[in-house]
Formats: structure tokens, sequence, C-alpha cells
């Protein structure tokens, strides 16, 4: 999946400098598996390396996005996908190793599912969803960031304390709650909007086709 989508920069788009967000968000998706085989071989410095990097590396394509007005269809789509894709992989993977409880990783995976389903279900129905992060979204993937950081960081260096990670894996639990109420229903207000109106319209004419 990755390479699929760095090749889907390089060949689909041309080259100017407002693609650089998102090769940033490309080489991010190809980071995923080799941060996931670090963590799974127990190579937890070289694991806190690139999760590091690939952080970095988010913040990096939003501020160039954002600062020189780089946005594009294709970063709208690249830059949450890597987000999920490697923190879903990551809790997979802590889980796996007993690193985190599994009733935690089931619910940070099971919001990233929601919100990904809701918004296919969405543009099936309705058309393209231009919903942007909100600041609770922004603030539960840094609360996931900064608790996997934790974990892997108590595991190999014994910092920070055990009562910081807890704080930070409630704080993930709080806002992955949170954030996936809001995405729900924030699709659900957008639908309601859009077929109210298109529900009168076939009401009227319906009544149109009855009369004599």
């Amino acid at each position: 999946m990755g390479f699929c989508a760095f090749n889907c920069v390089i060949n689909r788009v041309s080259w100017s400098p407002r693609q650089i967000p998102n090769i940033i968000s490309s080489i991010r998706i190809l980071l995923v598996a080799p941060i996931a085989v670090a963590l799974a071989d127990h190579q937890l410095t070289i694991t806190i390396a690139l999760f590091g990097v690939a952080a970095l590396s988010d913040a990096a394509d939003g501020f160039l996005a954002k600062r020189y007005g780089w946005q594009s269809e294709l970063g709208a789509v690249l830059d949450p996908a890597a987000d999920k894709l490697l923190l879903v992989t990551v809790f997979i993977t802590l889980a796996y190793l007993k690193l985190v409880p599994l009733w935690l990783m089931a619910a940070a995976v099971a919001r990233d599912v929601i919100i990904v389903l809701g918004a296919l279900l969405y543009r099936y129905w309705f058309g393209p969803l231009n919903v942007r992060p909100s600041m609770l979204s922004k603030f539960n993937t840094l609360c996931q960031a900064a608790f996997i950081m934790a974990v892997v960081g108590r595991e190999e260096f014994s910092v920070p304390p055990a009562w910081v990670a807890m704080v930070l894996g409630a704080l993930v639990f709080v806002t992955v709650v949170v954030s996936g109420i809001d995405y729900v229903l924030i699709y659900s207000r957008r639908a309601l909007s859009l077929a109210r109106p298109r529900g009168t319209a076939r009401a009227a004419t319906r009544a149109g086709d009855r009369r004599p």
C-alpha cells in the first residue's frame, strides 16, 4: 500500500513544489512497515527513532500545506490515510506484544474504522465529503502518538513514569470515544441536510405524477 501511494504521487501528478506535502505523506506511509517490523522484533530504539520521524513528517506536511497554500485533493486523502495507517498498525502491534490493553487498541481501531466506513457510505449516497479534522480529532492524534512513545520508551528505557503512560492512555480512550461520536454526528447532520431536500423533491414529483 505504501509503495502504491508513493507511485501515485510520482506518476499521476506533475512535479511542483506544492507536491512536497504529498511526498512527505507518502514517505510516512512507507515508514509504517519498518516501524511495525522493528516493534515486533523488540528493536525499540529503532522504533522510537522511526516513529519520531513519522510524527515530525506529519507536522511538516501540514505546516507546508497551510503555510504556502499547497493543499490538494490528493493531500486531503494521503495525510489522514497515513496517520490512520500508522497509528492503527502500531496499536495492533503493541496489543499483540501485550504492551497496551486489548480494549484500548480495539477502541482506537474501531474509531478509525467507523470514520472511514462513514466517509465511504456518505460518498456513495451523497457525494464527496469535505470534513476538516476538528481540534478534538487533532488532539486525539497527538494523545495517541504521545501514548505510543511513552509505552515504547518505558519498555526500553523505563521512562516516563508509569503514571504518565496511564494518564496518556486515559486521554487516548476519552478522546477516541468523544471524537468518534463527533464524527458520527457530523456525518449524520450533513446526510440529513441533503436527504431532506431530496425527499421533498421526490414527494413533489410523485404528487405531480398523480395529478390527472
